[in-house]
């Protein structure tokens, strides 16, 4: 039963109960029904329902409007029909950088198992401090079996990744798991061939790749690795059986596909896997591994400085998913990971910044928002902060910075270390705790906490100041009979949002959906495009593409919340005419490409192309005003809002 299961419930029985719903599926910001009899439906009891902005018919859908947590109302509607969902999922997005590309795989691997990783990882870390306090033995059944609920993804993570990356690279996930468990396979692990035999020989013999073979391949030498727990060889193996994949649907019979397409990707990815692309995996992380300790042996507090003050420009550009792996390879391959390990000062320095800024500012609004941001901090999750208050500021933003940097420096002095994977925030400190028992390892986590906040804390009371509110007022001197003297108390700050598409500018009420025409969804503007392209109207953050790409949703770095939505309807052609070149998640620039769309057949379709651009959170301005304009090209200004 989830959080809006009362407000399903309501709503199933108004369209005329389960029996009368024939099909549904929901857009950007409403559910669409496709009822047997519409008149069934309670349009009036629905439209003054708390959680229902209002109710639409329009192309055969009838469409109740939510908003923008449409998605977990879905959900739960869902759970109440006798239906299956009819979505598609998202489809991948083209992304001309190499280096985002990159980000993106290896952020679309990690991100559906980042949950139950931190999960398992406080389970491990909490174990291993309830044995060490002498509530249970280390050697007692219970602490074995909760051991194993904490243990098991990251020793069998060949599997989760094998999974997920299938997911990612467009192979059937079943497949990408049977890849994973074979990489896992105890027969061919190094330790379980050491411990039966001596090695055959050695390759790459004297020097840091030396690597001992037990058995090979019809001749081919097999370098003896132990995969499990491990990450890039099972992300490059799943890669090389996609490839695989399309190439045998291409010519093998449709009549024995269902099994030969399978059978002949496993036989030939998983040797080329075992032989080539886990060795060389395993080579580049020995290779990372070599570097990022050359440079702590050089020294480890300017290592840790260098960490600590650079982490959060890498968590704003998408950069720090990239860093997960050599994380992840440390603790696997040296039990515990010190490189990485001093970003963990930054999560506490941006606590201690918003912290002060709720005490110094005089700002409502700012204060709501800092208290909870404050705690979300200490918990490990900074990004609401960082995108929320401290980039806007930018004082504040390059005060934590500096506060992360000093921090991280204290941790590469103090050799800080995490000997076990998981947890976010607060909830990593039972993972610091040396395999030993003792606690010097957590006196330096609590210490650089301190210093951290302490750093962040104090720079922010000393150098943050107020910005200036937004007013402007006409005074007129009244010695003057022929002018008016005007005195600029303060500077007016608005928020600049330009034209994503070129086209003709219509008022929103010209719009033929009331939802938008009756800025329920928020202000904004209507365009009707004249070419197929979506830019993006701000250097901002995508933190919405729907799966049929129809709709696209940015928050910029100001914090407005701006929706486009292309088209009206759009979303029953499930994406067919949409190209996507960004993803969730994304940061974005003002002109960069989101989209591109066919106009032609959108309109042979039968649907409008008149694309409302609308502030989603203009309850939270002054004012939002489209601009006097009758047409707009890419890039041009269309939208002001005034700040509050």
């Amino acid at each position: 039963m989830g959080k809006y299961y009362d407000l399903a419930n309501k709503i199933v029985e108004n369209v005329g109960g389960k029996e009368n719903v024939a099909g549904l599926i929901h857009c950007i910001t409403r559910l669409r029904f496709t009822l047997k009899d519409e008149s069934k439906a309670n349009d009036d009891v629905l439209k003054n329902m708390d959680g229902i902005v209002t109710v639409m018919k329009s192309g055969g859908q009838y469409q109740v409007v939510i908003g923008n947590h449409v998605p977990e109302v879905y959900e739960d509607v869902m759970g109440l029909l006798d239906l299956q969902e009819t979505n598609q999922e998202n489809k991948e997005p083209k992304n001309d950088k190499w280096l985002d590309r990159v980000i993106d795989v290896v952020s679309g691997i990690f991100q559906p198992i980042l949950s139950i990783m931190a999960a398992c990882g406080m389970i491990k870390g909490f174990n291993t401090l309830f044995a060490t306090l002498g509530w249970y033995s280390a050697t007692s059944g219970g602490y074995l079996i909760i051991n194993a609920a904490g243990d098991a993804l990251f020793t069998f993570l060949p599997l989760f990744l094998g999974y997920t990356a299938a997911k990612k690279f467009g192979l059937k996930p079943m497949l990408g798991l049977a890849m994973g468990a074979a990489m896992c396979y105890p027969g061919i692990q190094a330790s379980a061939l050491s411990a039966n035999a001596e090695p055959l020989y050695t390759v790459l013999g004297n020097t840091m790749f030396a690597s001992p073979v037990y058995i090979d391949f019809f001749g081919i030498p097999i370098i003896s690795i132990d995969y499990t727990g491990t990450v890039i060889p099972v992300i490059l193996a799943v890669w090389f059986a996609a490839k695989c994949e399309k190439l045998f649907n291409k010519f093998v019979p449709d009549l024995v596909k269902f099994f030969f397409v399978p059978m002949l990707t496993l036989l030939v990815a998983l040797p080329v896997a075992i032989i080539f692309l886990g060795p060389i995996a395993t080579f580049g992380s020995t290779l990372i591994s070599e570097f990022t300790l050359a440079i702590r042996s050089f020294s480890p507090l300017l290592a840790g400085a260098i960490v600590g003050g650079t982490w959060q420009i890498l968590v704003i550009f998408g950069m720090h998913w990239g860093f997960i792996p050599v994380y992840i390879n440390n603790v696997m391959t040296l039990g515990y990971d010190n490189v990485m390990m001093p970003f963990f000062a930054c999560t506490f320095a941006t606590a201690a910044v918003v912290l002060a800024i709720f005490f110094k500012t005089k700002n409502k609004k700012m204060k709501e928002m800092a208290i909870p941001n404050f705690i979300s901090g200490i918990f490990g999750v900074t990004e609401p902060a960082i995108y929320g208050m401290l980039l806007p500021l930018k004082t504040p933003f390059i005060i934590s910075c500096i506060a992360g940097a000093i921090g991280g420096a204290f941790y590469g002095h103090f050799n800080f270390r995490k000997f076990i994977m998981g947890g976010m925030g607060i909830f990593e400190l039972p993972n610091m705790m040396n395999p030993d028992g003792t606690m010097g390892n957590i006196i330096v986590a609590l210490v650089g906490i301190a210093i951290s906040m302490t750093v962040g804390f104090v720079l922010t009371m000393i150098f943050y100041k107020e910005p200036e509110v937004a007013v402007e007022t006409v005074a007129t001197d009244p010695a003057s009979s022929d002018a008016s003297l005007t005195e600029v108390t303060d500077t007016v700050k608005e928020i600049d949002i330009f034209s994503p598409i070129k086209g003709e500018v219509i008022a929103l009420s010209e719009v033929e959906d009331e939802a938008f025409a009756m800025e329920i969804l928020g202000k904004g503007a209507g365009i009707i495009p004249s070419e197929g392209k979506v830019v993006s109207p701000v250097d901002g953050t995508v933190t919405t593409l729907f799966p049929t790409l129809h709709a696209i949703g940015i928050t910029s770095n100001d914090g407005a919340e701006i929706l486009i939505h292309v088209g009206l309807n759009t979303v029953q052609l499930n994406g067919e005419d949409f190209t996507a070149f960004v993803e969730q998640g994304d940061k974005v620039s003002k002109g960069q490409t989101l989209l591109e769309f066919d106009i032609e057949h959108i309109q042979q379709a039968g649907y409008p192309v008149t694309t409302p651009v609308v502030v989603t959170n203009t309850a939270s301005y002054l004012d939002v005003v489209k601009e006097e304009v009758d047409a707009t090209e890419r890039g041009d200004l269309l939208i002001k809002v005034t700040v509050s």
